[in-house]
């Protein structure tokens, strides 16, 4: 056989297991895997490291309307930049909806967005915040046909949160459909109560937005979204699940026989609320919904994504500037913290906190790493030539250096953002190249070439197969 490209010696992280073995790649597939392969263009001498499907963030914001007089920090170019260095290779960003906009337009205007300016493939999630006649009876199906075939709906934030019958309606379109349903869960009744109350008394910094969100909002709402899917007959994702409460929510309904998918984030495990309560205002940079909780909910995450209550982890990548009136520092932000945009960046450092914490502290193996940040993502959301190392399927392979140790430092990372929320924190463990469909984009930290990726049309949920 002849190669365009032979990846030599690597231990590959593969469906059915760890070896040793070469992996040959031709027009930018995987067609061989095993040893002494010869033939190729190109050889990658991959001795000592580790072989891993291409990371699948399924969870990120890029250039998303964020609210008057604010910018996030990443477009596409930087943000398919900054994941590329981290390992991944494809990721799914959220299409909301500007004013006036209908679901259409504002898919057909982020297109424009992203068009020749991505480091690696994306695919758009939509988020859905009307139910007019209009956006359920032709814009939503119409778009889930050409491949938008999972949607965003908000329990909370005013303008973007339906109410239950709304969301009844919406999942009726993904059962017809066969689409997913995602779901932020929180009550958004009581994240108000609690926060015009912390107001009344003056209670108006960073740490607030943590204790005006706590855990019992985030588990009442995750109940309810299950109980809403049970009630629609429809299979659901609850995103950004971030203590065991909530999780035992999702446990219980699956108990029940709901069809609940769970994902969970790097700051869920690594951060606490205390980070937003620093002095000043750099509490603001730990600000994100749900906000992270205690360590002591650390070990019930990890209790789920060691035990496979987790099929998704995801970074949540909502990028702001911190020294910025546009950003974090918009006007009215430090007097109240319900005007702090709401959000941090993490796509890049998702991988490397995960294998650090997770692989090399020995809580997981590497094939339950490769499951929870490509494969599962892969098959929940429909991108069937993705997610595996295996003949025919892209190849979208990075590698690892398992041993190389460094801390997190703005200075290294690739985002739009000015600063990152995990600096100095050490990590064992980082990707030394990333290859999209055959092609290196990434070496060492740093880009190899032009934009090469593109829009990935995506097909059903394998879960609806």
């Amino acid at each position: 056989m002849s190669f365009d490209t032979v990846i030599r010696g690597a231990r590959v992280v593969a469906p059915g297991g760890v070896s040793v073995c070469d992996i040959g790649i031709e027009n930018g597939v995987i067609t061989a895997l095993g040893a002494s392969l010869d033939g190729a263009a190109e050889v990658i001498e991959a001795d000592g490291l580790i072989a891993m499907p291409g990371g699948i963030d399924s969870h990120v914001h890029i250039a998303q309307p964020s609210g008057p007089g604010v910018e996030m920090a990443d477009d596409f170019t930087s943000a398919t930049r900054s994941a590329v260095a981290g390992g991944n290779t494809t990721v799914l960003p959220f299409c909301l909806p500007e004013e006036g906009q209908t679901l259409r337009e504002a898919v057909a205007a982020y297109h424009a967005k992203a068009e020749g300016k991505c480091h690696c493939d994306v695919s758009f999630h939509l988020i859905v915040i009307k139910t007019d006649p209009v956006t359920l009876g032709q814009d939503l199906p119409a778009l889930i046909h050409a491949g938008h075939t999972s949607f965003k709906v908000f329990m909370t934030y005013r303008g973007m949160a339906l109410s239950d019958r709304e969301i009844l309606e919406v999942m009726a379109v993904a059962r017809e459909q066969n689409a997913l349903v995602m779901v932020h869960a929180e009550n958004e009744d009581a994240i108000e109560f609690l926060r015009d109350k912390a107001e009344r008394e003056g209670n108006t910094d960073p740490a607030y937005h943590a204790r005006t969100r706590p855990v019992p909002v985030e588990r009442e709402a995750t109940h309810r979204a299950i109980t809403l899917a049970e009630v629609a007959d429809v299979p659901l994702t609850i995103v950004h699940v971030s203590n065991g409460e909530a999780l035992e929510e999702i446990r219980r309904g699956r108990a029940r026989g709901a069809k609940v998918f769970a994902e969970t984030c790097p700051q869920y495990v690594t951060l606490t609320a205390d980070d937003l309560d620093r002095a000043g205002f750099d509490g603001a940079k730990y600000v994100c919904s749900p906000p992270p909780r205690t360590t002591d909910d650390w070990e019930n995450i990890w209790s789920g994504i060691v035990g496979g209550d987790f099929e998704l982890f995801s970074s949540d990548h909502c990028p702001f500037r911190f020294d910025d009136s546009a950003g974090k520092d918009v006007p009215g932000a430090r007097k109240s913290f319900r005007n702090i945009p709401n959000g941090i960046p993490g796509v890049e450092t998702r991988l490397p906190i995960l294998f650090s914490e997770g692989v090399v502290k020995g809580r997981i193996s590497l094939e339950r790493f490769a499951a929870i940040t490509a494969t599962n993502h892969a098959r929940l959301y429909g991108l069937k030539s993705k997610g595996a190392i295996m003949v025919g399927m892209d190849a979208d392979i990075v590698l690892w250096d398992p041993e190389l140790t460094r801390p997190i430092q703005q200075a290294d990372l690739h985002h739009g953002s000015d600063y990152t929320p995990w600096e100095g924190f050490e990590v064992t463990g980082w990707p030394v190249r990333t290859i999209l469909r055959g092609r290196t984009v990434m070496a060492d930290g740093t880009l190899t070439g032009a934009p090469a990726g593109g829009h990935i049309a995506r097909g059903a949920p394998e879960i609806l197969l």
